[in-house]
């Protein structure tokens, strides 16, 4: 059952993060209105990830002794709590589609829970290239980008588009948006750790290992020969 649900998550991050980025690039209606554009292709995005969202959530609930995880539950309760206004009333499009960005992190975080379900150890070169690039990316499309995502919102206030949305769209957007930006800065706390961890291991790792060679009676004995 893990490995279908890590399947399935990969797929559907990157069918829906590299629509995500041809939405950004090229739907002159989404970003020429942020809060009321054209919403058609965002909400077609945004119902794939609706729909896994719901799929994940009752793989959870049905399997929560082997799987279940607060902070994912969090995570989607939050991020279907928003999805549920642009879906039903259209609204902020290019903030929906933005968050999305944040999928194309999540092939890596799942290759990582494949080669711990194949044994392989944490030292092996794979590995830690996989540990290193989902930390890269985690970093850029869930933390680097918190900066220029929030002017954008901070942009909106007092305008009459962010007046027209309710109090309603408004809390939900505000509110679902903190709540995932805290759940990936400790998400991203704990990747930079663990990947700390691993490269001072392999490293550390490396050291002994040509210390113990060096010390080694049979190394000493064949540095011993001269001929």
């Amino acid at each position: 059952m893990a490995p279908n649900r890590r399947l399935v998550s990969t797929v559907h991050a990157l069918i829906v993060g590299f629509f995500c980025l041809y939405i950004l690039w090229f739907d002159d209606a989404v970003n020429a209105n942020p809060v009321w554009g054209d919403p058609n292709l965002v909400k077609l995005n945004v119902a794939i990830t609706c729909g896994y969202l719901v799929y994940d959530l009752v793989l959870l609930a049905c399997n929560w002794k082997t799987m279940g995880d607060g902070f994912f539950v969090c995570h989607h309760l939050a991020a279907l709590y928003a999805y549920g206004y642009v879906l039903t009333r259209g609204v902020l499009p290019y903030f929906a589609n933005f968050r999305l960005i944040s999928e194309l992190s999540t092939p890596f975080v799942n290759q990582r829970w494949f080669f711990e379900a194949l044994k392989y150890p944490r030292s092996h070169w794979m590995v830690v290239s996989n540990g290193v690039a989902m930390a890269v990316v985690f970093f850029l499309v869930r933390i680097a980008v918190m900066p220029s995502y929030w002017a954008s919102v901070f942009a909106t206030f007092g305008t009459p588009e962010f007046e027209r949305l309710g109090l309603g769209a408004q809390v939900a957007w505000i509110t679902s948006c903190i709540a995932l930006d805290v759940l990936n800065t400790i998400w991203m706390y704990k990747i930079a750790r663990g990947c700390f961890k691993v490269l001072m291991g392999r490293g550390g790792a490396k050291v002994k290992h040509v210390e113990d060679k060096q010390s080694s009676p049979d190394s000493k004995h064949v540095n011993n020969h001269t001929d």
